[in-house]
């Protein structure tokens, strides 16, 4: 087989995945389904990627090396705390357009485990907070910033990806309330109704993400609804 159709039939397939992963967020799928889609046999997918794991490992790297090229595209303002508003935005946006690559790099969880590509992003936004606190602009460490941005931002995400839409205001109100937070700023925080609408999700998640992704965003939102209330 040429290397190039290699290529293509190896990139098929995980695109094939990652739109039955966004069909049915949370649920299983079919490694047959994935060849069907392709029209390859199985003996080709495991030659590509050895296990279903493979194959979801090859999936979620893939997705990082998209969001990462999202983000490459992006210039920088010179400002980190406007680049991290930009950053916001641009994350959210990845997730509603790519539910099937986000669910798999940020909805599905394996206690102790991070994948080794979602520590791209991550330096990524740790350079811009050590930016911050370099200039003064932080009140919490480079490191805590980090972890608020990333917990609000991924839990706004996974909402919209739960309920197939985005709120905007929303996420610009979470954006705005959790800059106010790690910036030690008044301005900009989120409305108490706001504050309800995310306490109200929490309590009320619909299991579409599993059990144990579902508990976990559950947890994100209720800190964030005690952050901001």
């Amino acid at each position: 087989m040429p290397e190039v159709a290699k290529s293509d039939t190896r990139a098929q397939l995980m695109e094939a995945a990652a739109e039955l992963i966004a069909a049915s967020p949370g649920e299983d799928f079919s490694l047959r389904d994935v060849c069907d889609r392709v029209g390859v046999r199985m003996p080709t997918l495991y030659h590509f990627f050895g296990s279903k794991q493979g194959l979801i490992d090859a999936v979620v790297e893939h997705g990082f090396e998209l969001y990462l090229e999202a983000k490459r595209g992006q210039e920088s303002s010179g400002d980190p705390i406007a680049d991290i508003r930009d950053g916001w935005d641009a994350h959210v946006r990845f997730g509603l357009e790519n539910p099937g690559f986000y669910t798999l790099m940020y909805g599905k969880v394996r206690p102790g485990y991070s994948p080794a590509a979602q520590s791209k992003p991550t330096m990524l936004l740790m350079k811009l907070t050590a930016r911050a606190a370099a200039e003064g602009r932080l009140a919490v460490s480079p490191e805590q910033a980090a972890a608020h941005i990333l917990a609000a931002n991924i839990g706004v995400t996974l909402r919209g990806i739960i309920l197939a839409e985005s709120d905007p205001e929303l996420s610009v109100a979470m954006r705005e309330a959790t800059i106010a937070g790690i910036t030690g700023e008044g301005g900009g925080s989120a409305s108490s109704d706001d504050v309800r609408r995310v306490a109200s999700l929490a309590s009320g998640v619909p299991e579409v993400l599993g059990e144990a992704e579902t508990a976990l965003l559950s947890r994100w939102l209720r800190r964030l609804a005690d952050h901001l209330d």
